[in-house]
């Protein structure tokens, strides 16, 4: 995939963050499951206390920063697919909406939980609905539900 030099982050302000959506920490795309607020002591800035979920590797990331300093959040996108084949290199073959197909993606069972899932979905009716996930350069194959 040539880098056609876009950004895959744009800034966010600190104070700006909810819960749902995504932000950067320490380099990780979150899903933030928690924003709290604080105050710290009589001169202090307010400060945003971040809690998120890697959209890919599924650890937690924590992160500490003044409500009105930026920080970086990632484009993510979805697409929905179908996967038709599943090749003995463990490529699947996608189908998008309009019958495009693509092979690009492959499914780590050894390392993924929910990868395996989605194989062995597959295995069992012979086609398998996922969704891909795409942030800041990376892909990955997910359930559709879930």
């Amino acid at each position: 995939m040539a880098d056609s030099g876009a950004s895959t982050v744009f800034p966010i302000r600190a104070g700006e963050v909810k819960k749902g959506g995504h932000v950067m920490i320490k380099e990780h795309p979150c899903k933030v499951i928690e924003v709290t607020t604080s105050k710290t002591g009589k001169h202090g800035h307010a400060k945003a206390n971040i809690t998120g979920i890697d959209i890919f590797e599924g650890s937690k990331h924590m992160d500490i920063s003044p409500t009105s300093h930026n920080m970086e959040a990632p484009f993510v996108t979805t697409t929905n697919y179908t996967i038709i084949d599943v090749g003995p290199e463990m490529f699947a073959t996608l189908m998008d909406a309009e019958g495009e197909t693509r092979e690009d993606l492959n499914l780590d069972i050894e390392k993924y939980e929910h990868q395996k899932k989605v194989h062995d979905e597959f295995l069992e009716k012979g086609e398998c609905e996922v969704r891909v996930i795409k942030a800041c350069g990376r892909e990955m194959i997910f359930p559709l539900a879930g």
